[in-house]
């Protein structure tokens, strides 16, 4: 469904990727500075490449993923080192199910038109509500106070765990410029990452003033073996707070990667 963004977004792509100094030399007005990281080693890993990646978290030891589309959407729990789904809640074919997180043994799955927040118990699947909501349904992780979720603009609203309703909302700037296209989200060491939908990028957010600090450059993640017409663009960020391990993937990869970074 959102292959057509991809047209506007290409042209964006090597201007995200360069502007990472502290001033703009085009007009001298001072920016933020922003530290840029590129994967320094990976793990290849299997990942079902018909899951169309939305949210993807770890809790526990295991990964958990949603994916979208009509009629395709679903919520996983998946073991990381086989990339097997070991337990899969699937949606009615109305639902386009979209970023996930866990808060207090709860997931939180968003969908993308639909308006509705639906919340599990995560260790039984058990349907445990319905929240309303406004507007599209993009991106959703936890700081372990809100939920902070992304709707495809450069806003991320911070929501209540129990009604979802807004409790403020953070503009997020690369210097002096907006971000759009904020996709899937995770909560790491007290800042935001994010995908940008479209880009082989992820930026890491400063939560108290909505500046962009860290570019991580992702282009060439997927090895290009494993690239067809079916592969989609990058989505996926889990960090599991067991060993500090960050996970990559995208939607309809065949593979997802356990990274470590490096600063350039």
């Amino acid at each position: 469904m959102r292959r057509i963004l991809l047209i506007v977004l290409t042209a964006l792509t090597a201007s995200a990727f360069c502007h990472v100094s502290a001033t703009d030399s085009r007009t001298g007005e001072p920016g933020n500075s922003v530290t840029g990281y590129t994967v320094a080693s990976k793990t290849d890993l299997p990942h079902d490449m018909a899951a169309y990646t939305q949210g993807f978290f770890f809790h526990d030891g295991f990964l958990y993923e949603s994916t979208g589309q009509y009629g395709e959407s679903s919520f996983r729990k998946v073991d990381p080192a086989t990339g097997k789904v070991l337990r899969e809640e699937n949606f009615p074919s109305e639902y386009f199910a979209e970023g996930s997180c866990v808060f207090d043994g709860r997931a939180y799955i968003l969908t993308w038109y639909e308006g509705v927040c639906f919340v599990y118990d995560i260790e039984t699947f058990t349907k445990l509500a319905e929240l309303p909501y406004q507007g599209q349904g993009w991106g959703l992780t936890t700081d372990g106070e809100s939920l902070i979720m992304s709707d495809g603009s450069s806003e991320l609203t911070f929501r209540d765990p129990d009604t979802f309703l807004s409790r403020k909302t953070l503009r997020v700037m690369d210097g002096t410029r907006p971000v759009y296209y904020l996709n899937e989200l995770e909560y790491i060491d007290g800042h935001i990452w994010a995908n940008i939908y479209g880009q082989d990028m992820i930026v890491i957010i400063d939560p108290a003033s909505g500046q962009v600090t860290g570019k991580i450059d992702c282009r060439g993640l997927l090895d290009s073996r494993y690239r067809t017409s079916a592969v989609d663009v990058l989505n996926g960020i889990a960090f599991n707070p067991e060993d500090g391990a960050i996970y990559l993937t995208g939607k309809y990869w065949p593979r997802m990667y356990k990274v470590t970074l490096r600063q350039h």
